[in-house]
């Protein structure tokens, strides 16, 4: 019986590459504060900003589509468009016909 070296290299850094990734995340968890505190980014100024001068600043009385479409306009967009290009994809990939 013999042992491939190149096969056991390559499992070998698979998993130490998985491990890495996996030590890497775990850490990010780790230093992620806890749910609910009021230090958290989340409580930070910028939503008491949205809540207080959004309806003067985007002239809309829904705190929802004032974020949605004046502070985070560009980011809205840009999620559209991918949605909207993944549709266009799958209907062009449905609509192939094969010619067997």
């Amino acid at each position: 019986m013999t042992i491939n070296w190149q096969e056991v290299l390559y499992v070998g850094l698979i998993v130490l590459l998985v491990v890495v990734i996996a030590m890497v995340l775990f850490m990010a968890v780790m230093e992620m504060p806890l749910y609910g505190e009021l230090g958290n980014p989340t409580n930070n100024y910028v939503m008491r900003r949205y809540v207080d001068v959004g309806v003067t600043e985007s002239g809309g009385y829904n705190y929802v589509t004032n974020i949605l479409l004046d502070y985070r306009g560009y980011d809205t967009l840009l999620e559209t468009t991918v949605i909207f290009t993944s549709v266009m994809c799958i209907m062009v990939l449905w609509g192939v016909k094969s010619n067997k």
